[in-house]
């Protein structure tokens, strides 16, 4: 079968359906692949790189006219007109909110795959086009917050003076809000978060953000957040509104597909911000926004100084169109992998796979939308009754408790026997080797993984130190010290060696990446 990849018929989209390295990995498939001349200049893949991926250069109408055509939306009339009856359009759709485009296929006699309907499972994560979309919209939404707001995000201590970190506050962490709490992280912004998804309060932590409780909690059941009712809207708000006032900016990602983004920021909330915040409001669309004041696709500044960005998850990956086509491109190859089990270029949708059955809008022109719901959520916590059911009696938690700690009680009694049978003159020691392990238990686990490495070799110095000790009492004429001073000597030594190999091994690594 023959694959069509035309020019993106908006202006403003500067996409295209697939990338030389994409068209290659469907011709693996077995399919062959035309592309229309200019087709991906906007971002930056030009028709000499197609043609040595091994693509076929044709014009608009041979592009529209193959057995399978990629795009990134559902084009316009005029190009719909140039497909074939029986062909396959393969784009985001939205098809619950365009019941007239469901039609329109129908009519057409043409299959229709809607790859922004993917379902939110584990197997489908490598073809959900969304997802792949919102992650970049979140990482270009933090680089948007950080050209329009007038100071630097980290926090630093010059000169003259010192420099406090920006403040930055996420609604809805889904894919978008956690890759725009990674990119504000790792630029030095003080990052927190809130989601009426209790669930995702450990991704956040993860990434070192910060989680906001908020008096309304959901389930997801299929992936993404409910709509709230007008009763739990007004509760959020509030949190919303006091969060808002106390960052600096405030990123905005909360979509319900087939439905007006849910107001979040209302005109007293933006107000109520510093002179110079900036609120980037990825749900914005003509059909409704995050922010009462977003002008959707326009960048706006409020009477108190506040800048609103209306670029929202659908136009944002248009600022990074290479990577974006890339992904999307990417997405379709998986998906392509998934309907094509001989690799020979026959196309096989089977209706029975609830990936291929979630994203068929149409198939060969009879009507397939919506198709049964899928359930993604996570499998609740059991109760007491739901584990005895299950064959789990109620008393093993306290049975694994003690089965678990048992070791402590055990260690706890032999050092209060060691310290009643010591000498008296020993027990200040005593004192001092409990408080140093108190101390050292205390300093160690407020140390960051990432440092674990350095502190081993700075616990070398300690190790030196046991060695002197044990050297001065292995002469003694009591076997029981000369034995546990040789064993102290041993066990130091392999710290010390070890020590120095694993540095030794660290700063290779860093010398590797600077050269």
């Amino acid at each position: 079968m023959r694959i069509g990849i035309p020019k993106e018929p908006y202006p403003d989209q500067p996409l295209v359906a697939g990338s030389p390295d994409t068209v290659k990995k469907l011709i693996k498939l077995g399919y062959d692949v035309c592309v229309e001349h200019a087709a991906g200049v906007g971002a930056s893949y030009f028709d000499d790189q197609y043609a040595e991926a091994g693509a076929e250069m044709v014009d608009k109408v041979q592009a529209w006219g193959a057995d399978i055509v990629f795009c990134m939306d559902t084009p316009t009339d005029d190009e719909l007109r140039l497909m074939r009856r029986g062909a396959v359009l393969v784009a985001r759709m939205n098809p619950g909110a365009n019941p007239a485009d469901v039609e329109k296929f129908e009519e057409m006699g043409i299959t229709a795959l809607a790859m922004d309907m993917v379902p939110r499972i584990s197997r489908a994560q490598a073809l959900d086009v969304r997802s792949s979309m919102q992650n970049i919209a979140g990482y270009r939404a933090v680089i948007e917050a950080a050209e329009s707001f007038g100071r630097l995000f980290t926090g630093q201590v010059t000169a003259a003076g010192k420099m406090p970190p920006a403040k930055l506050y996420v609604i809805g962490v889904g894919v978008a809000g956690l890759a725009a709490i990674g990119a504000a992280g790792s630029m030095g912004a003080v990052v927190s978060a809130t989601d009426v998804r209790p669930e995702v309060a450990d991704q956040v932590e993860s990434l070192g953000g910060t989680f906001v409780e908020i008096p309304v909690r959901q389930e997801s059941s299929d992936g993404y957040a409910k709509e709230m009712s007008d009763d739990e809207q007004a509760r959020v708000l509030e949190v919303y509104r006091d969060e808002a006032a106390r960052n600096d900016i405030v990123i905005t990602t909360a979509q319900i597909p087939g439905r007006p983004s849910p107001l979040l920021l209302t005109e007293e909330a933006v107000l109520g911000m510093k002179p110079g915040s900036v609120i980037i409001d990825l749900g914005a669309s003509e059909a409704g926004s995050n922010c009462a004041l977003t002008v959707p696709g326009e960048v706006v500044t409020t009477e108190n100084g506040v800048t609103i960005v209306g670029h929202s998850l659908t136009s944002m990956p248009a600022h990074l169109p290479g990577q974006a086509s890339q992904l999307y491109g990417q997405n379709l190859v998986n998906f392509m992998k998934l309907c094509t089990p001989g690799k020979d270029g026959e196309l096989v949708l089977d209706e029975d796979d609830e990936v291929v059955r979630g994203v068929t809008v149409t198939l060969d022109g009879e009507g397939m939308w919506p198709p049964p719901p899928v359930q993604v959520s996570a499998a609740p916590k059991q109760t007491p009754a739901a584990a005895e059911a299950a064959g789990e009696p109620e008393e093993k938690k306290e049975k694994g408790f003690f089965a678990k700690h048992w070791w402590k009680a055990l260690a706890a009694i032999l050092g209060i026997v060691l310290v009643v049978a010591a000498p008296a003159s020993m027990q200040g020691h005593f004192i001092v080797f409990m408080l140093a392990i108190v101390v050292g238990f205390y300093v160690i686990g407020g140390v960051s993984h990432s440092l674990h490495t350095p502190l081993m070799s700075v616990t070398n110095a300690i190790s030196g130190i046991i060695i002197v000790g044990a050297i001065l009492q292995i002469g003694s004429a009591d076997p029981i010290i000369q034995v546990l001073s040789f064993i102290a000597m041993v066990i130091a030594s392999i710290n010390i060696f070890g020590g120095f190999l694993v540095t030794r091994r660290m700063l290779k690594m860093f010398e590797g990446s600077s050269e």
